[in-house]
């Protein structure tokens, strides 16, 4: 499917606003490691990656203000499957497995690359990736070349910046400066980005409308 366009207007900044997205129903579908086994039906996905630890789990349960949603651990590295969730009984939201773990053995890894770059490759309900990034720490070459990846192979994307409440805001605003000066050495203009903070509830409304929206676009297509 890939329909969005990553350089859409108004989403610059995650500042679009329509009409909020109400979350009535998040359900477990599957999980494996087999692309062929995803959901057969045409419903747009919208698929979470980041880094271990990173704070995906708790983004996820969040978003959908379900406490157990997702499982979350202490120990970096717990999803290790894809894994679809039906939001709305109309899109999926796709939990995918973090990438640069030093504990998940090599032969884990190639097994995660390999099909999270099929299920990148080959999906085509895929309609958005949301790559997560830990807002404390400066520009990390694993996620650099990450995005480069999903550039290179068309893959649509935004960035959410997670963990926004442990720093100040100025802190908060130099570190995503930092990014965004680092990644305009190769690319022509920063990513569209959310700020987010599972604990806060920050970046809620806007990361959902912005679905929504999508949704609408997908659908009139």
């Amino acid at each position: 499917m890939n329909l969005i366009k990553s350089s859409s207007p108004g989403y610059k900044n995650g500042n679009f606003n329509p009409k909020k997205m109400q979350i009535k129903s998040a359900e477990f579908v599957v999980s494996n490691t087999d692309v062929d086994k995803c959901p057969k039906d045409r419903l747009p996905e919208y698929a979470f990656i980041g880094r271990s630890n990173v704070g995906k789990s708790s983004l996820i349960n969040m978003l959908m203000q379900r406490k157990h949603l997702a499982k979350t651990s202490g120990r970096p590295g717990k999803t290790q499957l894809i894994n679809h969730f039906i939001i709305n009984k109309n899109w999926y939201l796709v939990d995918l497995p973090g990438y640069g773990y030093a504990r998940v053995s090599k032969s884990n890894k190639k097994v995660f690359q390999k099909f999270i770059t099929q299920y990148f490759k080959n999906r085509q309900q895929l309609v958005l990736a949301f790559v997560l990034i830990d807002s404390r720490l400066e520009p990390q070459i694993i996620d650099l070349e990450f995005m480069e990846w999903l550039s290179e192979n068309q893959i649509p994307f935004s960035i959410i910046f997670t963990k926004s409440d442990k720093l100040k805001p100025n802190a908060l605003k130099r570190n995503i400066e930092a990014y965004s000066i680092k990644m305009l050495e190769s690319w022509e203009e920063m990513p569209h980005y959310f700020i987010s903070s599972s604990s806060k509830g920050t970046g809620r409304d806007g990361l959902l409308n912005y679905i929504a929206d999508v949704n609408l676009q997908v659908n009139d297509l």
